[in-house]
């Protein structure tokens, strides 16, 4: 009894291992040389060996490139009398962003014609000290102090005329009129004023944003799990919700030291061109990260696989009477490309185009 058990037992093995063994076989196929119309329909590809890309998907939001943002503070204390932009417009460098009347320039307009008074009386009086020295009617004492009183005159509306280039710059005038401009091109990203707003000069609020958003920042969260797999110049991948289908491509340029305490990721840095302008700061954005450092595999062309009756397969070309079916185990999927498992090696040619009625003829059905 123990004899028969252990005899069906063995033959189960061997049946069983026949049946595996003939799963990784290729089905036969008739001999079969190309015929010059089936030369001209198929197109071969050379197989490769090729880097396994592991993705990591990760949240994220487009931010301004901080390298180029400029933010407009009011120079001096006033009320803004008109704003020439609104949020969202273009700006050029140069171009008048409000014009703003301050009390404070006013007056160092008042103490600048005042200085100029002064500077007038202690002119005069050097010019008289000067004569009467010469003359020897006063002392050298007398011409000293005249000079001295003159250059602080010179010096007090020098002191004064910086103090409005300061606070009014170029364009102020007596009126205590000043006018904010644009310093380079781009975008108002922030507006924070309108005509009639009271403004401070210690206000620690700018007035206006300007952003140039060519370049743009995404700020994305990575999960402790997934620290390891995201690296400065990894190649990411950036979609956003609105506008899902269009992919941008980049780099990450920087990634934190530290942890956020509040959600406890580690935020990296993607550095992305914006050319059409769509990405706009806020925007939500999906990041696919790619990991090229991992294993590597042989990779085909997708248009190779064969599927038939549950296997893989594709045909191998030696010649034009020289083509066999063999069978592959497909790893994954990326793009275009099949990353398999066979005995086929890299270098040889496979067919790509028309494969599956080269198949079929090769199988002669």
């Amino acid at each position: 009894m123990q004899l028969k058990y252990f005899f069906i037992c063995a033959m189960l093995t061997i049946m069983a291992s026949c049946k595996e063994k003939q799963a990784d076989t290729a089905p036969a196929a008739k001999k079969y040389c190309l015929s010059d119309t089936m030369k001209k329909m198929i197109t071969l590809d050379t197989v490769q060996y090729c880097n396994i890309s592991k993705t990591t998907k990760l949240s994220g939001q487009v931010s301004f490139d901080q390298n180029k943002v400029v933010k407009i503070f009011p120079r001096s204390s006033g009320q803004v009398i008109e704003c020439k932009v609104s949020l969202g417009d273009k700006v050029y460098a140069g171009q008048v962003l409000a014009i703003v009347k301050s009390a404070d320039v006013a007056g160092s307009y008042a103490d600048l014609e005042s200085a100029d008074a002064d500077i007038t009386t202690a002119k005069r009086e050097l010019d008289n000290a000067e004569s009467l020295y010469k003359n020897g009617i006063s002392s050298e004492r007398e011409y000293t102090e005249a000079k001295d009183n003159y250059a602080k005159a010179l010096a007090a509306k020098k002191k004064i005329q910086s103090l409005i280039n300061i606070n009014g710059g170029a364009s102020a005038n007596a009126s205590g009129t000043y006018v904010l401009t644009a310093p380079i091109d781009g975008f108002i990203v922030e507006k924070n004023t309108n005509a009639g707003s009271f403004i401070r000069a210690d206000n620690a609020e700018s007035l206006f944003t300007i952003s140039d958003l060519k370049d743009v920042w995404v700020i994305a969260n990575v999960f402790e799990n997934d620290i390891a797999k995201v690296h400065v110049q990894s190649n990411v991948q950036v979609t956003t919700i609105a506008y899902p289908d269009k992919i941008y491509n980049g780099t990450v340029d920087n990634v934190s030291s530290t942890l956020d305490p509040e959600d406890k990721t580690l935020k990296v840095r993607i550095k992305l061109s914006n050319p059409d302008m769509l990405l706009k700061p806020e925007m939500f954005a999906t990041v696919m990260v790619s990991d090229t450092t991992g294993m590597q595999s042989t990779c085909i062309p997708s248009g190779a696989i064969i599927a038939d009756n549950g296997m893989n397969y594709v045909i191998a070309y030696n010649s034009d009477c020289d083509l066999k079916v063999m069978p592959v185990n497909i790893i994954s999927v990326e793009d275009n490309k099949t990353f398999i498992q066979s005995t086929i090696r890299p270098g040889q040619l496979v067919v790509t185009g028309n494969e599956l009625l080269l198949y079929q003829q090769l199988m002669g059905e």
